[in-house]
């Protein structure tokens, strides 16, 4: 569930070197210090909706968040235009411009985006001849649409209030205890999330 994702990834991404945790083969792994974020790191996140999407395990957190709101469609599809973006092959453009049409754009899109028609239009236009930027001015629309509202709501929740905590706040004895209960069977799934 999304409150067991959060639960995880708060272990995940804090400072506190004191906790062991159990993952589901019974071995127990330390989190390395390379795998956690400095405090310093989390308090720029909530300086812009940028510092905090380009930083992998700031992405990491906001997606999981906006997994919880059912909301994932808009990361995913900013993520997908920021790779689009870094294609070298232009026979390669029009094949991955028409997946993310597909997928995020058009009115059957499985993951459609709140786009208004203008924009939508425009971006109809543009897949006739896919450039590098045929997606801009919809991932701007999207990139705004998170910045006034999920990213605001983002910086209220324990996704990212936990983090912020005083370090070793969460890592008191019951609550490591707590955590071997739940093992991290997710735990290699997040780690690549995040790395």
């Amino acid at each position: 569930s999304a409150k067991d994702m959060k639960h995880r990834l708060g272990f995940l991404l804090q400072k506190s070197d004191s906790c062991d945790y159990s993952s589901s083969q019974g071995k127990k792994e330390k989190i390395s210090s390379s795998q956690r974020v400095s405090q310093e790191e989390v308090r720029k996140w909530a300086e812009s909706l940028e510092n905090l999407i380009h930083h992998d395990r700031g992405l990491a957190a906001f997606r999981a968040f906006l997994k919880s709101e059912y909301s994932e469609e808009n990361i995913e599809f900013w993520v997908s235009c920021e790779d689009y973006k870094k294609t070298k092959s232009p026979a390669k453009l029009s094949p991955k411009a028409r997946k993310i049409y597909d997928e995020f754009i058009s009115v059957q899109a499985t993951k459609e985006v709140n786009l208004d028609s203008c924009t939508r239009e425009k971006t109809s236009h543009n897949m006739l001849e896919p450039t590098l930027s045929c997606f801009d001015e919809a991932q701007r629309k999207i990139f705004t649409l998170m910045e006034k509202d999920s990213y605001r709501r983002f910086l209220k929740s324990p996704y990212y209030l936990d983090l912020v905590s005083p370090p070793g706040a969460s890592c008191r004895p019951e609550n490591c205890k707590r955590s071997h209960t739940h093992t991290l069977d997710c735990n290699s799934n997040i780690i690549s999330q995040c790395a």
